[in-house]
């Protein structure tokens, strides 16, 4: 993290579960009006990440902000968990199972069929539980009406869908995506295709074009550095 702000700064950040994206922006906004003085900060992400996943994010900050959606455009790779045999409303954790499948052996060959067939350009329809607007309403508030409204499908590019550890009813996988891609979907997808039902039960975004977590702080860290600007 650079020592002075003044031209701005891009930070890499390491997402705890359980906090919203706009948590992270809030938090260093409000970390550096108290430290600066400056009562208007611009401060954004370039990215959203779900609530309960973890990993990189990019916090663009001053004049960088006008830059958030070169970031946002850029190729993705995240590791995560896919549980087989039940499916979620939310396509993830953040909501208790609605529907269970009967359990079935499943072959790696099977395993990795499926995921193959859903590498490339592929349509992908958004989960209702997302931030997408229908009629100037964000998806989820229909959802949390219990009201499904239709949705486009979007195309989207899965450079890769490689599974590493297969223990059943828990897939771990490593994907490399296009800007616009849902893992919750993909995950979903993934089950539709084994017919198994599937969610996606953890998540961690690992890069973002050419930066990685590895070289992002956690939020103590930052709060700490912006504790230490002159």
């Amino acid at each position: 993290m650079p020592n002075h702000l003044e031209d701005g700064a891009a930070i890499l950040v390491d997402k705890p579960s359980g906090w919203t994206s706009f948590d992270v922006v809030n938090k260093l906004r409000w970390e550096l009006k108290r430290k600066t003085g400056i009562k208007r900060y611009k401060v954004g992400h370039a990215g959203t990440l779900d609530p309960l996943a973890t990993g990189l994010l990019i916090i663009c900050i001053g004049k960088y902000t006008k830059l958030a959606d070169q970031y946002q455009a850029q190729d993705k790779t995240y590791e995560g968990v896919i549980r087989l045999f039940r499916t979620t409303p939310t396509y993830d954790a953040e909501q208790e199972p609605d529907c269970y499948y009967p359990y079935q052996r499943l072959t790696k060959q099977q395993l990795n069929e499926a995921a193959g067939s859903l590498t490339g350009m592929i349509s992908q329809l958004p989960p209702m539980y997302s931030a997408i607007k229908k009629n100037g309403v964000p998806l989820y508030r229909h959802a949390r009406r219990g009201k499904e409204v239709a949705r486009e499908p979007r195309r989207v590019n899965i450079s890769s869908f490689t599974l590493s550890t297969m223990d059943l009813p828990d897939v771990h996988f490593e994907v490399g995506c296009s800007k616009g891609t849902y893992i919750r979907s993909l995950a979903y997808d993934y089950g539709r295709v084994l017919q198994t039902g599937a969610y996606l039960h953890r998540l961690r975004r690992t890069s973002i074009g050419r930066y990685s977590v590895e070289q992002a702080y956690d939020i103590t860290s930052i709060i700490n550095q912006i504790e230490a600007l002159d």
